[in-house]
């Protein structure tokens, strides 16, 4: 029984995650990253290592959009579907991913594109508005959640079909993958601050 229990809950890793201690961790980690915006002029948040790689800004649009344009559509979509999608099913790496709660620790690059590279922000406001407005949208559907069919999935492109509970604890798995980039970005800064004699 016991067996039987376990390979359930590692086939429907939803079930262990707790979306109100997920909110609680995505609002710290966002509310982080708005106070860290302190430690920046615009010139800075705009400054690429590379050209093929982003700024700091760019990687905060990036998890703005992320969230409001992919993973909270995502949850929408699970709640009023009432067709569970064919790739219903977890690719492998989905299922590490979930049974870890977290993305794997290495470094995704995806090269330059119209379509998935974030343009550069054009203030801090906008970079801080954009986050607060993704903290008040994940305050609003976590209510719902327990609601929505957890056989109801989306594909997510890496990590396969995803229900609303999962997308939900995605978002804040995407945001701390991302304290990852932002230590090599502000590595990146303070070197060029001390190169500069600033």
């Amino acid at each position: 029984m016991q067996t039987n229990q376990n390979q359930n809950e590692s086939q429907n890793p939803s079930r262990n995650i707790n979306t109100l201690d997920t909110l609680n961790r995505f609002e710290q980690l966002a509310e982080t990253y708005i106070q860290e915006l302190d430690n920046y002029s615009l010139e800075e948040l705009t400054r690429k290592p590379e050209e093929d790689q982003w700024s700091l800004g760019q990687m905060y649009v990036h998890l703005i959009n992320s969230a409001l344009y992919r993973h909270l559509p995502n949850m929408e979509a699970c709640r009023t579907s009432s067709v569970t999608e064919e790739a219903a099913e977890k690719t492998e790496r989905g299922v590490e991913a979930y049974a870890r709660g977290s993305y794997p620790p290495i470094r995704i690059q995806v090269p330059p594109s119209k379509e998935y590279t974030p343009l550069q922000p054009e203030s801090k406001e906008q970079l801080a508005d954009g986050l607060r407005e993704v903290i008040r949208a994940m305050r609003v559907i976590q209510p719902v959640l327990a609601d929505i069919p957890a056989a109801n999935t989306v594909a997510h492109p890496g990590f396969g079909g995803l229900n609303a509970v999962e997308w939900f604890a995605l978002v804040e798995m995407h945001y701390r993958h991302h304290l990852l980039q932002k230590e090599r970005l502000d590595a990146f800064l303070q070197e060029t601050k001390e190169a500069s004699g600033a």
